[in-house]
């Protein structure tokens, strides 16, 4: 009689942090507090979606969260180290693995953006609202006129195909924000306090602008050179890199809360 092989699907794992360098091992610790940040603020989608960043001294190796946890349950040594091939290098033992789309999206931006150490994909109500308007994402208030730039990448089905990966690379170009057509929202950043600080305004500004337009009355938007000017503002450049000193006060939230992201 053939014996079944029970699926060592766990999250009761030791720490990795003896098993890593300390540019990692902090990587490792930032990148679970997003996780556990975008879950907080409502942006996760059960196990679906992905936050990558790339291991610090490395080349062309990532880090990404296992398919199957919830973003609320992800730690530091849970995460899944693969390379731009989509080789796991580093893992747990466990059954997990990384998801498919996952690599297929992050691979491709982290192998063409060099700033782009940091990406995350999100499927909100909101976002996805707005990647059905043929508009895109407009102009009303502040909050979205931090993005001067924003791509739109139309929907090609699953993104599980590699062949998709010149498109995503091309529609995302030099922007920080990429709206998947028909199905979500994308950002990058310089870090993951930078990017996390992106896809919370841009889910933001995505959900002001559901609630507008759902108010069936007429809308405004600023002139035009009041948007160069604000968008100017928002440059990283201009006056502060936005999220940088968010981060710290976000992750004494979450040590308040839960503090076991840094396992």
């Amino acid at each position: 009689m053939a014996v079944l092989k029970t699926k060592n699907y766990t999250t009761d794992i030791p720490s990795m942090k003896d098993r890593v360098s300390e540019a990692e091992w902090e990587a490792r610790v930032n990148l679970a507090a997003a996780y556990r940040l975008v879950a907080l603020w409502g942006m996760d989608e059960m196990i679906a979606n992905h936050i990558s960043v790339r291991v610090p001294g490395e080349d062309g190796t990532f880090l990404i969260n296992p398919y199957g946890y919830l973003y609320e349950e992800i730690t530091a040594s849970s995460l899944i180290k693969i390379d731009l091939e989509g080789n796991v290098v580093q893992k747990p033992d466990f059954d997990y693995e990384p998801n498919r789309a996952g690599f297929v999206i992050h691979s491709a931006i982290h192998r063409a953006r060099d700033d782009a150490h940091c990406v995350i994909h999100t499927h909100t109500p909101a976002g996805m609202a707005v990647s059905t308007m043929k508009c895109g994402l407009l102009p009303l208030t502040q909050t979205a006129l931090r993005f001067a730039k924003i791509g739109y990448h139309d929907y090609q089905s699953v993104a599980v195909d590699l062949a998709e990966q010149e498109s995503i690379v091309a529609d995302l170009g030099d922007a920080d924000l990429l709206v998947l057509r028909n199905h979500g929202l994308l950002v990058v950043g310089p870090s993951i306090a930078q990017a996390f600080s992106n896809i919370y305004r841009a889910e933001l500004a995505c959900k002001v602008q559901v609630m507008a337009m759902a108010a069936n009355t007429e809308i405004g938007t600023p002139p035009a050179d009041i948007i160069e000017k604000t968008n100017h503002l928002y440059r990283p450049e201009v006056r502060r890199p936005f999220g940088v000193l968010e981060w710290p006060a976000l992750l004494r939230k979450l040590d308040r809360i839960d503090p076991s992201f840094r396992d």
